[in-house]
């Protein structure tokens, strides 16, 4: 169950930003974001190792793609095809509309079920196979979202319920500032309450059958007026709560 929080504010100077946190098994083999496919060198994006596509990535045009599972289908399964690709598909277009409306006729059959967000300054989508009837596309409103293994701020997912209104009360990130992302990374690297009830809750954690938080990242996108201003990316290669986020 990875975890991503969107913010949109069209309108304002960062009018994207992001975070997330990849969740995976531990000894599945990933290389950190950078331009690993020679086929598309407009692509930034963490790479897995294992099936070549990717959790999350961004590329030149200013659109971020990333990837979560939905529950119960933790890692590859006989006959589908890796959901990693969509990540790098969605990062073959320039707007984060034309890679949306692409997905909505995806073949729902030949990949295992998910939830996945492409975005750019303009406007965002969660694209979600469920794993029955065909792939949906819905607009993302303005505001905060968040998304783990269920539905946009389904408070019925334990993690959601608890952080969602931490990340609401939390500091909005200042991408210009030196701890401007102080308030979002509190949330983000959160353990397990000590609450049995709300297992299943922490941003962060580690099983003992080596499931468990495995890097984190955090994206502000500029507007576009303000080109040629770059986006901020920041990356922590290891779990957040131990590993600090570096610029990128």
């Amino acid at each position: 169950m990875c975890t991503l929080v969107l913010l949109r504010r069209p309108g304002h100077a960062w009018p994207l930003l992001l975070a997330a946190n990849r969740d995976e098994m531990r000894d599945r083999p990933w290389t950190a974001p950078g331009r690993h496919w020679p086929d598309r060198p407009e692509v930034i994006a963490g790479r897995d190792d294992l099936a070549g596509g990717s959790w999350l990535g961004w590329n030149d045009h200013g659109v971020v793609a990333a990837m979560l599972n939905r529950h119960g289908t933790l890692g590859p399964q006989e006959g589908k095809r890796s959901r990693g690709e969509l990540v790098l598909e969605a990062l073959d277009h320039a707007d984060a509309r034309d890679a949306a409306e692409v997905f909505a006729d995806l073949n729902p059959e030949a990949y295992r079920p998910f939830n996945l967000v492409v975005a750019d300054t303009h406007e965002a989508f969660w694209v979600r196979h469920a794993g029955t009837g065909p792939v949906a596309v819905e607009a993302l409103a303005e505001g905060l979202s968040m998304l783990t293994a269920a539905d946009v701020n389904d408070t019925g997912d334990p993690r959601i319920a608890a952080h969602l209104p931490r990340f609401r009360a939390a500091a909005v990130p200042d991408p210009e500032a030196p701890e401007g992302w102080a308030g979002w990374t509190a949330v983000q690297t959160m353990g397990p309450p000590p609450d049995a009830a709300m297992a299943g809750a922490g941003m962060c954690f580690a099983y003992d059958s080596g499931f468990g938080t495995i890097c984190a990242t955090q994206i502000a996108l500029p507007a576009p007026a303000l080109d040629p201003r770059p986006p901020v990316i920041r990356f922590a290669a290891g779990p957040p709560d131990m590993t600090p986020f570096v610029p990128m």
